[in-house]
């Protein structure tokens, strides 16, 4: 059995891993860290009953106690460099699934993931619909270049636009360059700065932050005379955890660095 230790254990996200790793019969839940609840039991804040398992603060302190086979990390943009640093310099396999990784810091996790053996996953959705909604978005590209995207989260959401937003447009950007395809020149003139969002690959990103959403995305195109929407909602968090149990299993398969969930599928 894989030995998993939750970072983040007490959160939205984390109470939620804590339950599907010990639910899942090929794996066993040994511990988790968070900067909240210290003392108080995972199995309780997950409501699976009490596992007789107490949060603990120190990460670093933690994996050297309990030497979990992985990581999972849901916790903050600001602290998942330094979390992924310190299970790497443990010999330690992580699965990342808090965003705000720059490029410039995956390369270096993925270069010292290589250096001390071991294997880093990240993905900016664990949702399996969210990947094929991502996957059929590049297929329509090509034909369709002129697109936006618009992201709904909760209010409680750290960083915008959301990383499965700015995936989604690097794969259409990368999609269309390889077709050579073009879009249509934007002729909109804005009379209030970031009316028309954010631009990640010259693809405008709007971003929603309200109260009884959970992770919702709209992927729009447009040509003349026709319109193409590929939407995906994630209505509960349970829906991303069927892809959390698979990079849990998969992760020590690729030694190094792993982006996207698509690498698993």
């Amino acid at each position: 059995m894989l030995r998993v230790l939750v970072n983040g254990a007490d959160g939205r996200m984390g109470s939620q891993v804590v339950k599907a790793v010990y639910e899942d019969k090929e794996l066993e839940i040994v511990g988790g860290v968070s900067i909240s609840n210290i003392g108080r039991d995972i199995g309780e804040l997950a409501g699976v009953g009490v596992l007789n398992i107490p949060v603990r603060a120190d990460l670093g302190a933690v994996l050297e106690d309990i030497k979990p086979d992985v990581v999972v990390d849901f916790t903050a943009p600001k602290a998942i460099f330094d979390n992924a640093k310190t299970c790497i310099s443990h010999g330690v396999d992580i699965v990342v699934g808090t965003t705000g990784l720059t490029e410039e810091q995956r390369v270096e996790l993925g270069n010292m993931a290589v250096e001390h053996r071991v294997s880093i996953f990240i993905a900016p959705n664990f949702s399996i619909g969210a990947v094929l909604m991502m996957k059929l978005s590049a297929e329509v590209a090509p034909y369709l270049p002129d697109v936006e995207i618009i992201e709904l989260h909760h209010n409680n959401k750290l960083d915008a636009p959301s990383g499965t937003a700015i995936m989604t447009a690097d794969k259409i950007d990368a999609a269309r360059k390889i077709a050579g395809a073009q879009q249509a020149q934007d002729k909109t003139h804005e009379s209030l700065e970031g009316a028309r969002g954010a631009k990640v690959d010259d693809i405008p990103i709007h971003s929603v932050r309200l109260p009884g959403y959970v992770a919702h995305q709209q992927v729009l195109f447009g040509g003349y005379g026709e319109l193409l929407t590929i939407r995906h909602d994630s209505i509960d968090r349970k829906s991303f955890m069927p892809g959390v149990i698979l990079a849990v299993k998969k992760v020590s398969s690729r030694p190094g660095l792993t982006f996207g969930l698509e690498n698993y599928l």
